[in-house]
């Protein structure tokens, strides 16, 4: 890795490049970016535009140095579910806000006394088990709903198809995909089962028809229950560790030292208030995205402007009513297995 001095020069975007690439970074986060509110039960739309705004608010505070996207978090997912059976989707906002200002707590402990604490409190062999454990927590959810049992019109036959194919086709991707193929296999997954329902004929396309084309997303404010705060606030903490080696993969991708530059305490803090303002809204925390990361390695696209457009796009898709009702109509053993 080197300095700014000798890191390879950006390279030179055309407008239309731009938007493209942009576009194309989008694509790849979407699945990940929309599954996250779909199995939380919060609104896709406002998750569309939180990660969009996010990610504007991450790159305001770091001067839009880093090449990096904001969007849903995975680690976030059982606590929110939990959260919400317990205390409700507001309630849970408001534990999501202070998970936010966890981040913010963290960068400025960074700033006044550098990482070596952090990696001294909160080694690799704890934080990997912590990872595992959240993922792990998924799971029975996850059966549930690949099974049918959260499903009131779909058997158990036709959930195991779905859910079967779409996780077929999720793994094929993941583990023999080419190029920005192999970054989509969530994607590919809910594409696939989707259209599998459509044959079938389970998918009620009357919302579709219902809704505008354009709409204000569902926003929702978020309130204080103290109880939903402090079972929020540890999750943070796993997900602030593992900002560390986003920013230095997307580092080694670029060869820019972005722990110097713009600083560890700049990208936390820019993640933590990214957080802030999703919870604010009503969206899932925000994260910096490893796919688009990937993305970012196959098309050399390291010019910090491009995740500008592809959060401007975000922000634009928000505002379509049509696909919120779209992403709603997602039987559940799709979005089970994906």
């Amino acid at each position: 890795m080197t300095d700014d001095t000798t890191a390879p020069a950006m390279p030179t975007d055309t407008p239309l490049r731009t938007l493209l690439v942009g576009a194309q970074m989008l694509f790849v986060a979407f699945g990940a970016l929309v599954l996250v509110p779909l199995l939380t039960g919060l609104d896709p739309n406002v998750a569309l535009f939180t990660a969009g705004v996010g990610t504007l608010v991450f790159h305001a505070v770091t001067g839009a140095s880093v090449p990096v996207f904001l969007a849903s978090s995975f680690a976030f997912i059982a606590p929110i579910q939990s959260s919400v059976e317990s205390f409700g989707i507001p309630a849970t906002l408001g534990g999501m806000l202070a998970a936010g200002l966890v981040y913010v707590l963290i960068s400025q402990l960074v700033r006044l006394k550098g990482t070596a604490w952090l990696h001294r409190l909160l080694p690799p062999v704890v934080v990997g088990p912590v990872i595992m454990v959240i993922g792990l927590a998924l799971a029975p959810v996850a059966v549930d709903m690949a099974t049918g049992q959260t499903s009131e019109t779909i058997g158990y036959g036709r959930a195991i198809t779905l859910s079967m194919a779409s996780l077929l086709v999720t793994l094929v991707l993941a583990v023999f995909g080419r190029g920005l193929i192999r970054l989509v296999p969530i994607m590919g997954g809910i594409v696939t089962g989707y259209a599998l329902s459509m044959m079938m004929g389970v998918v009620d396309f009357t919302p579709v028809r219902e809704a505008s084309w354009l709409a204000l997303p569902e926003f929702t404010a978020p309130t204080f229950h103290w109880a939903a705060v402090l079972f929020m606030i540890p999750v943070a903490i796993a997900p602030a560790v593992e900002h560390i080696g986003d920013m230095v993969a997307i580092g080694s991708v670029t060869r820019r030292h972005y722990l110097e530059k713009p600083g560890l305490h700049r990208t936390l803090l820019g993640d933590g208030l990214a957080t802030c303002t999703a919870a604010l809204f009503g969206g899932p925390p925000n994260t910096t995205y490893s796919e688009v990361t990937g993305a970012v390695t196959l098309t050399r696209a390291f010019n910090p402007r491009i995740m500008l457009v592809t959060a401007a796009i975000a922000i634009v898709l928000s505002f379509l009513g049509k696909l919120g009702a779209v992403l709603q109509t997602i039987p559940a053993p799709v979005m089970g297995a994906s």
